[in-house]
């Protein structure tokens, strides 16, 4: 049995691949996969050749890049974290034949998977299995940077991922799939205000398709139309929360001056280049702010193990419950063939092509 796999061989070559399924062992399952997302952000990276895995060596212990051989050289065997699949052979009883869940493992036709070593976050029935790509990865990404806010208001006495953003006025800087997920967590969770803020207007119709308040940061000075708008105090007057998902030093100067004073940015992007237009001497050191890195690898120090992955991904399975149709409508923008995955990836990191979010089906 052989899977057929999507491996970036090269920066701009991708291609399709042939590799052993594998033996199905004790303690193991098969999948077949029925859906993979795309992450534009950090696949593209990899197509690109911008990804710092690929130039430097990261050390585990140390936690730092340093100088030296790539922790990710060419090629890239395992490109994606949005997979949907159904199983087809199982030799565990954690997971039986037939279920739906959503995984990690990357574009690829099938996967042989260890119960214990991965996970698989099993899917209701009541959910379009489209919708799933969210559910193991992409969707925790959003909704740990609500627990991010959460914890940076109660610190370890956090109940709720609205914790951070109920009643609060909240702005979400960009306009791609992370950062319109966690738009509609937070206005699922009780945000008094969402402002979603992006320049490309095709972005900003599909916000407004979801419920969701734009504002073009082009067409004037956010920070003084939002500023003027709310008002807590003499003094003191701006967004109580800012989530950061756009990786350009541009969104996070913005980010900073929408801003009340002593507020935190919670920064979801991915950075691969410089910081130039980012000001630390201006309205980060003049009203006291915080920036805070919500990074999917670990959740706010003293909140584990009761949030965790797992409880994540449920709290992204309501949010898709509540809102499934308009995240399928207007999130996803194209569903392409596996085989085109290639022509795809490589048009898309050439800007040939734009998409808010594509998902491959074999």
């Amino acid at each position: 049995m052989r899977d057929r796999v999507v491996v970036v061989s090269g920066p701009g070559r991708v291609e399709i691949v042939e590799q052993d399924a594998g033996e199905l062992r004790e303690g193991t399952f098969r999948v077949e996969t029925l859906h993979s997302g795309v992450s534009a952000g950090t696949e593209l990276s990899y197509v690109k050749g911008t990804n710092p895995y690929l130039h430097v060596s990261w050390n585990a212990g140390l936690q730092v890049f340093q100088p030296g051989a790539a922790s990710t050289p060419y090629p890239v065997t395992r490109l994606g974290y949005m997979q949907v699949g159904r199983v087809v052979e199982s030799a565990t009883p954690a997971v039986a034949v037939g279920a739906v869940g959503a995984m990690t493992y990357g574009h690829r036709t099938g996967y042989l998977a260890d119960a214990v070593a991965e996970r698989f976050v099993a899917l209701p029935d009541d959910l379009d299995p489209l919708l799933g790509v969210y559910a193991a990865h992409m969707g925790p990404i959003c909704a740990n940077g609500l627990l991010h806010a959460a914890a940076d208001l109660r610190g370890t006495d956090v109940r709720s991922l609205g914790d951070g953003v109920r009643g609060r006025r909240v702005a979400v800087v960009g306009s791609g799939v992370v950062a319109l997920l966690t738009a509609l967590f937070a206005r699922h969770h009780g945000a008094a205000s969402v402002v979603v803020l992006d320049p490309t207007p095709r972005r900003r119709e599909v916000a407004e398709a979801l419920g969701l308040e734009t504002l073009d940061p082009q067409e004037a000075d956010p920070a003084v139309m939002l500023k003027t708008r709310w008002a807590h105090h003499a003094g003191d007057r701006g967004a109580d929360v800012v989530f950061q998902c756009r990786g350009q030093d541009w969104a996070l100067q913005l980010a900073l001056r929408l801003l009340r004073p002593q507020g935190t940015v919670i920064d979801l992007a991915f950075y691969q280049g410089g910081a130039e237009r980012v000001r630390l001497g201006e309205e980060f050191h003049h009203n006291g702010l915080a920036l805070r890195c919500a990074q999917i690898g670990r959740v706010p120090r003293g909140l584990a193990p009761t949030w965790d992955r797992e409880r994540l991904s449920a709290e992204t399975i309501d949010l898709l419950r509540c809102h499934g149709n308009l995240i399928g409508t207007h999130l996803v923008s194209a569903v392409v063939p596996f085989d085109e995955a290639p022509a795809l990836l490589t048009d898309l990191a050439q800007r040939r092509r734009q998409e808010l979010q594509v998902v491959l089906t074999p």
